[in-house]
């Protein structure tokens, strides 16, 4: 009853966002604007979503070693395709992660280890985002005039830098009740792995690059989306607002990011004196192409030995033995 209620909850938070921000979006005006060539930027944002997907199976299979649950990276990417499906169908943005939490466990690794390597994963994720909107604010504050719209955005990116940071000092802390505690030694095991991958000189630099890289095609995504419409948005100014977007779509209170990703790029295009009609066309056209990499995700589960073993014999992952 209570997974009924909250996923009933996201549902309703998502058709409320969704049509407070489109009630003065006109859909027949951003169809009219889809023409051959836009079939061209929105075929191609949807193969960059492929290499950013690729790009994370590169960051996972490094941390993963750490976690004790090393993959293949054919499998570490059929799992991250399956879960972009997943993304798209359970109520939460990150609805992909429990499934690639539970296709980990089953070939092998155990709970613990696929929880730990999923949860640092997301973990250095959002440290990496908060640092590229660290990096952008000089120019977010010549872009975004309004006092409130700027200063929203530096708290949102203190909080994600705080919370990021944060998580790192407990790794580094030597109070043995972290160790012991039952509610902090999980996180405390997962922060000192979480340093181990980011400060080491194995696999430091190619976390962090790859870390980096994953958000800035996110941006090159939201480019092609942009000039699929040719909405009056430069490079600069969708590098500087798309990012902030998306860390508050990480939030799960939503089903896919649907509606709090319109929401909030309505407010930021507004916040940065641009239309904000096109800040909801530009996410929608964006959820889209997640929506066809979603699709292919699908298929890819369909046909996976991980739906035709129904949870029947657990795969075992090479070298975890």
């Amino acid at each position: 009853m209570r997974r009924i209620l909250l996923s009933t909850v996201k549902i309703l938070i998502s058709a409320a966002l969704l049509y407070l921000s489109l009630r003065k979006v006109n859909l027949y005006d951003l169809a009219s604007r889809i023409q051959v060539e836009s079939l061209g930027w929105l075929g191609l944002a949807i193969a960059v979503t492929f290499l950013q997907i690729f790009l994370g199976v590169l960051r996972w299979r490094e941390i993963s070693v750490e976690c004790g649950a090393p993959l293949e990276t054919a499998q570490a990417m059929r799992f991250n395709v399956i879960g972009t499906f997943f993304n798209q169908t359970l109520p939460s943005s990150i609805g992909g992660d429990a499934v690639r939490l539970w296709l980990v466990a089953r070939a092998g690794a155990g709970w613990r280890a696929a929880t730990y390597s999923i949860f640092v994963d997301r973990a250095v994720g959002l440290i990496a985002l908060a640092v590229v909107i660290a990096a952008t604010l000089p120019w977010s504050y010549q872009l975004i005039s309004d006092s409130h719209g700027w200063t929203a955005l530096l708290l949102l990116d203190l909080a994600a830098l705080a919370a990021g940071f944060g998580f790192l000092l407990i790794g580094l802390l030597p109070w043995p009740w972290l160790k012991q505690w039952w509610a902090t030694h999980h996180i405390h095991a997962c922060a000192v792995i979480a340093n181990r991958v980011l400060f080491s000189r194995e696999h430091g630099f190619r976390v962090a690059t790859l870390s980096i890289a994953i958000h800035v095609v996110t941006v090159v995504i939201g480019w092609c989306v942009v000039k699929s419409i040719t909405a009056p948005v430069t490079f600069g100014q969708i590098f500087q607002l798309l990012p902030p977007v998306m860390l508050i779509t990480m939030m799960p209170i939503s089903i896919a990011g649907w509606g709090v990703r319109e929401a909030t790029m309505a407010l930021a295009f507004g916040y940065a004196g641009l239309i904000a009609n096109e800040g909801v066309n530009i996410s929608l056209l964006f959820g889209a192409v997640s929506f066809v990499v979603g699709v292919f995700g699908g298929l890819v589960w369909i046909l996976s030995p991980e739906k035709a073993a129904k949870g029947a014999q657990p795969i075992e992952v090479p070298g975890s033995q």
